[in-house]
């Protein structure tokens, strides 16, 4: 393909890439679960991005409800205005959510959702005469996102380090990882100690001074889709309501249907205080994110102060327009029931992978799974990390035509490699073949070269 601006070539000279030197391809175009280059060599979404598509590229209906508001208004800010598609946006995702969480605030994306909740939290207890609760209570290997509030609530090391005398000092429990117990114990002989660990950190900081407990349901980038055991947001659930303490969920990658249910922690049978969303709310088609918040927790802004928070293009009309009609798509074509019904198979599949002697975990729900590789299976050692075993894994993988997501460090903040699947919801079962054969093929080629 030509490609010229101006009647010059075209290049990405000033573009300021997150990794210097960047030799990735340029992508033309994209079609339900492919993407293609400008030399037309077609890519399977394995990743469907990075969590975020999950109704298919290009989808027409979508299109078309974009181009209808254009035609209307693209913005006009709550400032001042009120608009029918945040009307419509926030009905659809309270109808969505579990019973109760009926009241929503719409952002940019996941990690401003999640900085909104901390601040919330703070002002929700403030509003109540509880001055002295801030803190925010996560696991060690976690990711809930790249603004300061969100680096330091979150547990990801690498992505936290450089930035560390930036960051307000919040407290942080061990990870929920039954394949490297940080405790040495095992399921379920260890009364899953891991939740436990929250009483433990709430007692050690003071109940007073903590405002919040943020989680994800299956770990994402931080973890290759570790999964908690039945008993597990029960626990801290209670443990929450005895502090005095908001459950906070960060489904940017679970929300909307990813797990096979419409939110992650519906698998646990638990409601928690307020639900963090993004990625999948839009598919990708415009930046979108929401907080959505329990009726109790909304409750002391419905009689004091307002929120003391909002973001330039919250409610904005184009983009609520575009996320209206993506739920009403999903809905309409039954997509999170797909994913529940094609689970069991996309899971027998990746379990077809621990026949390599490399792969030594796959785990997750739904549409995503993590997989990790480890250098000696009876022991679970991982490979060095200089080997970026998961990175050589996921470049084979994309020469290969398959998009995946390489994570490293999820054992210890340095240690461990894993590849995570989260492929569009719309695929069908030769599909998910498809995408664990060109997985599969790229981990053999990558294993011979160690």
């Amino acid at each position: 393909m030509n490609m010229e601006f101006e009647g010059r070539a075209l290049t990405d000279d000033h573009i300021f890439f997150r990794s210097a030197g960047s030799v990735n391809p340029v992508v033309d175009r994209a079609e339900g679960i492919y993407l293609y280059d400008v030399d037309g060599k077609r890519y399977i979404d394995g990743m469907g991005g990075v969590g975020v598509v999950s109704i298919g590229h290009n989808v027409p209906e979508i299109r078309e409800a974009a181009i209808a508001q254009m035609d209307k208004v693209c913005f006009a800010h709550p400032f001042h205005w009120k608009n029918m598609p945040h009307m419509e946006l926030s009905e659809r995702i309270a109808r969505f959510a579990p019973e109760g969480m009926t009241k929503i605030f719409l952002c940019s994306g996941g990690s401003e959702a999640n900085e909104s909740a901390i601040k919330l939290a703070r002002q929700y207890h403030v509003e109540r005469g509880n001055t002295s609760k801030y803190k925010v209570i996560s696991r060690w290997n976690s990711f809930h996102g790249n603004t300061i509030g969100t680096l330091a609530s979150g547990g990801m090391r690498v992505r936290r380090d450089i930035f560390t005398p930036l960051l307000t000092d919040m407290p942080h429990i061990a990870s929920c990882n039954c394949y490297h117990c940080p405790f040495g114990l095992e399921y379920p002989s260890c009364e899953v100690r891991c939740a436990h660990d929250l009483e433990a950190e709430i007692l050690r900081t003071g109940p007073d001074n903590i405002a919040a407990f943020i989680a994800e349901p299956v770990v994402g980038a931080a973890g290759g889709g570790l999964t908690a055991p039945p008993e597990y947001y029960g626990i801290i659930r209670d443990i929450c309501d005895r502090y005095d303490i908001l459950m906070i969920m960060d489904e940017v990658i679970t929300g909307f249907g990813r797990t096979g249910r419409n939110f992650g922690i519906e698998h646990w049978g638990v409601v928690p205080d307020i639900i963090c969303t993004g990625k999948g709310l839009s598919s990708g088609y415009t930046p979108l994110g929401a907080m959505i918040v329990h009726e109790r927790v909304f409750e002391p802004f419905r009689t004091g102060r307002g929120f003391a928070h909002g973001y330039t293009f919250g409610g904005n009309p184009l983009s609520c327009a575009i996320g209206a009609s993506v739920l009403k798509y999903m809905e309409e074509h039954q997509l999170v029931g797909n994913v529940a019904h094609l689970e069991e198979r996309f899971f027998e599949l990746g379990q077809e992978l621990l026949e390599l002697d490399i792969v030594g975990d796959i785990r997750g729900k739904g549409f995503f799974m993590g997989i990790e590789f480890v250098e000696c299976k009876e022991t679970r050692a991982a490979f060095p990390p200089a080997l970026n075993v998961s990175g050589r894994i996921a470049d084979r993988a994309f020469r290969n035509g398959l998009i995946v997501g390489a994570g490293k460090g999820g054992i210890d903040g340095v240690h461990g490699d894993h590849i995570n699947l989260a492929p569009p919801f719309i695929c069908r079962e030769s599909d998910l073949e498809e995408i664990i054969s060109i997985l599969r093929i790229s981990i053999e080629e990558v294993r011979r070269d160690l």
